[in-house]
C-alpha cells in the first residue's frame, strides 16, 4: 500500500446525483478539515439530495457540456482533487436516447480534463467508470480481472469506455494523475432506475396499496452488490492510495441474480407482492454476468465491505418506504 496521500479541497462532479451526494456526506463527516465543492446543472432535479449537507458544501452552477462554466469553475476553486462521477447513466435508456447519452458522457468528460490541464493544476483525479465497460464477458475470464478485454454492449457503455480511455490517454500525454475505478453494482437508494431500488420502491408502494404488482425485466443477469455508503468510501480510498494511471475493480463479495435478490426483497414486504415481467424493461443487448475480481483495489488500499448484504437491503427498503409516506401524507 503506498503512502497515503491528503486533501484540502476537493471537488465532486453530479454532487447533487445518487452517487456524488452519498460522496458528499461521506467526506463531510469523515473529513470535516477538507473543503468541500461538488458542480451541478443548474436545472437538476435532485438537490433534495443535498439537504443534509447545508454550510458544509458549496454547490457551483455548471453543466459540463458548457466549456466556459467548466474552466471557469476549475480555475476559481483550484480543487487539489477531483471525483469525476457526473454521467448520464441509465443503460436501458441509452438505447433510446443513444446521442444525448454519449454527447453528455464524453464531451463533459474531456471538456473537464482539458479544464484541469488549461488551469495548469494538478489535483488527483477519481474517474468513476463502470462494469459495464466489460460487457458480456466470456465465463474463462470471470471473475473479471481489469486486464479483461473491454466489450461494450450498450450505447451508455460505449460513453463509458471512451470515458475510461479518455482518463487514461491524459495520463499518459500530459502525465495527469487520474486514477480510473471501475464500479460493480451497488444498492443504491436515490438512483431509482437502478433494478434493486426500483424493486424497493414498488414493494413499499403495494405496502401502502399505491400499485398492484412489482414489474420487472430480466432476472437472470448475476451481480456482486455492496453498499453505496461502502461504495463511495472505496472512491475516497482510491484517491487517497490508488496509482495514477491504473483501473481498479470494486465490488462486492455478495453474488446473486436479480432474480435471488427480488426473492430476499419479497421476504421482507409486510404483505404478498405480485410480480410480472414487463417487456419494456427488457434491453435489447444485456450483460448477465457481472462478478469482479477486487484485488488490487483491496491489496492498494486495504477496503472491505462494512455493511452486510442484509443490513444494505433493509437500508434501501426503509428508504423506499419513508420516500413512499412522506408522498402519501403530502
Amino acid at each position: 500500500m503506498s503512502a497515503p496521500r491528503s486533501f484540502r479541497r476537493v471537488l465532486i462532479t453530479g454532487v447533487a446525483g445518487s452517487g456524488g451526494s452519498y460522496l458528499a456526506e461521506y467526506v463531510a463527516e469523515n473529513h470535516p478539515e477538507v473543503e468541500l465543492h461538488g458542480i451541478s446543472r443548474w436545472h437538476t432535479a435532485t438537490r433534495d439530495n443535498l439537504a443534509s449537507l447545508a454550510g458544509k458544501l458549496t454547490v457551483h452552477e455548471v453543466d459540463l457540456l458548457d466549456w466556459s462554466s467548466v474552466f471557469s469553475t476549475i480555475r476559481e476553486v483550484a480543487p487539489d482533487a477531483i471525483f469525476h462521477l457526473a454521467s448520464h447513466a441509465n443503460v436501458r435508456a441509452s438505447f433510446i436516447t443513444p446521442g444525448s447519452v454519449l454527447a453528455n458522457n464524453i464531451l463533459g468528460t474531456e471538456n473537464l480534463l482539458e479544464a484541469v490541464r488549461l488551469a495548469k493544476i494538478d489535483p488527483v483525479i477519481q474517474l468513476c467508470s463502470t462494469s459495464e465497460v466489460y460487457g458480456q464477458v466470456d465465463p474463462k475470464d470471470v471473475p473479471i480481472r481489469e486486464d479483461a478485454p473491454l466489450r461494450p454492449a450498450s450505447p451508455y457503455a460505449v460513453s463509458k469506455t471512451a470515458q475510461d480511455l479518455l482518463g487514461w490517454t491524459y495520463f499518459v500525454s500530459y502525465k495527469m494523475r487520474i486514477i480510473r475505478t471501475r464500479m460493480f453494482a451497488y444498492l443504491n437508494p436515490r438512483r431509482a432506475d437502478l433494478f434493486a431500488t426500483s424493486f424497493a420502491r414498488q414493494v413499499a408502494r403495494i405496502e401502502r396499496g399505491l400499485e398492484k404488482e412489482l414489474v420487472h425485466g430480466n432476472l437472470e443477469s448475476v451481480r456482486t452488490l455492496i453498499d453505496v455508503r461502502d461504495a463511495m468510501r472505496a472512491y475516497w480510498d482510491a484517491i487517497v492510495h490508488c496509482e495514477p494511471g491504473e483501473a481498479y475493480n470494486i465490488g462486492g463479495a455478495t453474488t446473486m441474480t436479480v432474480g435471488e435478490f427480488l426473492k430476499r426483497l419479497i421476504a421482507l414486504a409486510e404483505k404478498p407482492i405480485p410480480t410480472r415481467q414487463d417487456p419494456r424493461l427488457l434491453r435489447p443487448a444485456d450483460v448477465t454476468l457481472q462478478i469482479p475480481c477486487c484485488d488490487k483495489f483491496v491489496a492498494a488500499t486495504g477496503w472491505k465491505p462494512r455493511y452486510t448484504f442484509d443490513e444494505s437491503l433493509k437500508h434501501l427498503l426503509d428508504h423506499w418506504r419513508r420516500e413512499t409516506a412522506r408522498g402519501a401524507l403530502a
